[in-house]
Parts: C-alpha cells; sequence; structure tokens
C-alpha cells in the first residue's frame, strides 16, 4: 500500500481536483461486493472510534506526496483488471473534491464505491444527486443515540446518521449498512435500536472486531471486547426479520 497525501490534480476540461490521498491498496477481492477493485483511503476523519484500525488515517497523516495524473495513470494500466475504485478512509465526504474525483473515476469507466461514516448527510446528497456512485456502504456503529456520549462523533449528532441513512435508503443506488461488533457498542441493549435504525434496507453486514492497530489500543485493553462468533450470528438472526439480507463475515 502506497501512503502520501494527493496534491491537486488537473481534469481534462481545466478544473482542479483537490483531496487528500493517503493510502492505495492496488487489489481487492472483499471490498466491492462481486467487483475486483482497488481502495482509495482519503486522509482525515470526524470520528474517534477507539477499535479503528486506520489510525493514522484518522489523525489525518500524509507524508510521501502523490499527485493526481500518477493515480489517473495507475488506472489506465488497470483497464480491463479492476472493474471499480472503493473510496475510503479516513472519511472521504470531508474531501472538498471528492464528487468531481469520483465523476472522472466513473469516466474511465470504474464504477465507485463510497464508504462512509454518514456525519455528512449534505455530502452524500450530493454525491447522490451528482450520479458518481454505484454502491454505498454506511457504517453503524452502535445506537446513533449514542454516538455523542460513546465519544465516537464527539463534534456531532444523532439527526446527521439518521438523514444519511434515510438518505442512503431512499436513493436506489446499491448498498449496504454495516457494523464492526465490538461490545461496549454494539450489545443487546444498543442492537434494537441499531436494527430499527436501518429498517427497511436491502443488505446489512455484521464483521468482526480485529484488535490490530487500533487508534486507542489502551481503552481497548480496558473497555472492549469482540463479540464471539456465537453471538454475532445471534444478531444476525435478529436482523433478518428488519433488512432484506444479513451478513455475517468472518474476517
Amino acid at each position: 500500500m502506497f501512503f502520501g497525501p494527493c496534491r491537486k490534480g488537473t481534469l481534462a476540461e481545466g478544473g482542479l481536483i483537490v483531496v487528500i490521498i493517503a493510502g492505495l491498496q492496488k487489489h481487492s477481492l472483499i471490498d466491492y461486493p462481486g467487483k475486483v477493485a482497488c481502495v482509495v483511503f482519503f486522509a482525515g476523519c470526524n470520528f474517534r472510534c477507539p477499535y479503528c484500525h486506520n489510525a493514522d488515517l484518522v489523525r489525518g497523516r500524509t507524508d510521501n506526496p502523490m499527485d493526481l495524473d500518477a493515480f489517473r495513470r495507475f488506472l489506465e494500466k488497470r483497464r480491463g483488471f479492476l472493474d471499480g475504485v472503493v473510496i475510503s478512509g479516513g472519511e472521504p465526504t470531508l474531501q472538498e473534491g471528492l464528487s468531481a474525483f469520483c465523476r472522472e473515476i466513473r469516466g474511465m469507466g470504474f464504477s465507485v464505491k463510497l464508504d462512509t461514516n454518514g456525519s455528512r448527510p449534505d455530502a452524500v446528497a450530493k454525491l447522490i444527486a451528482d450520479g458518481v456512485l454505484d454502491f454505498i456502504a454506511m457504517d453503524i456503529k452502535t445506537d446513533p443515540e449514542r454516538y455523542v456520549s460513546m465519544g465516537l462523533f464527539p463534534d456531532g449528532d444523532a439527526a446527521c446518521i439518521f438523514e444519511s441513512i434515510e438518505c442512503i435508503k431512499r436513493s436506489g443506488i446499491a448498498g449496504e449498512f454495516r457494523t464492526t461488533c465490538v461490545a461496549p457498542f454494539v450489545t443487546e441493549e444498543t442492537f434494537p435500536a441499531m436494527l430499527a435504525s436501518i429498517a427497511g434496507a436491502d443488505r446489512y453486514v455484521l464483521q468482526p472486531f480485529v484488535n490490530r492497530n487500533v487508534l486507542d489500543p489502551e481503552w481497548i485493553e480496558r473497555h472492549a471486547r469482540a463479540l464471539s462468533r456465537e453471538e454475532m450470528t445471534r444478531l444476525a438472526e435478529k436482523a433478518s426479520g428488519c433488512v432484506g439480507e444479513v451478513i455475517v463475515l468472518n474476517r
């Protein structure tokens, strides 16, 4: 994986894209359902999830520059091999030039998948309205009403999360909601409200917590616990009546 910021790059029509790319995973079979994709990681995040395994991205670390022309050349060479590009982070919707960036990728013939925490519903709505997304994945961390009190979204509020959820459900774009199964964020107490928030969604993915390179290892050691496979299966059974498809990942 390459890490480093992406400087301004010139679009074909003479405009500018302003984004900060902090990483590039050149090949993935698991990040975009049904497609072979690369993953672009953007630096910076407005969440502070202690279990996040992209700590450097959350802190906005950008060391070695990679310009947009280099990324364009990478995609040109992958024509016929890659189907899509996953836009991840960090939180991609913090990027000023995200819509233009996605539009250019689609113009090159690649599908675009957005990974988002749902904190910026206006940005999500704009990307949808601009027609630059083919798939949207949004994380459901815990009961949205507890995001602030549990320290996940220090400067936000639950209304933003609910608005993004509804925007995605109404969009008609393929997508999924997903949850990393780690207590105390995902428990028997919080899960009913989590389900209620995404009721009627097409697809819900439960993924295990992996305690590796996390943002706050001391907090995780003292307070967190990965849910067992059995616990995740029970949650999936509860979710089956609320959403169209429930998937429990092994990774």
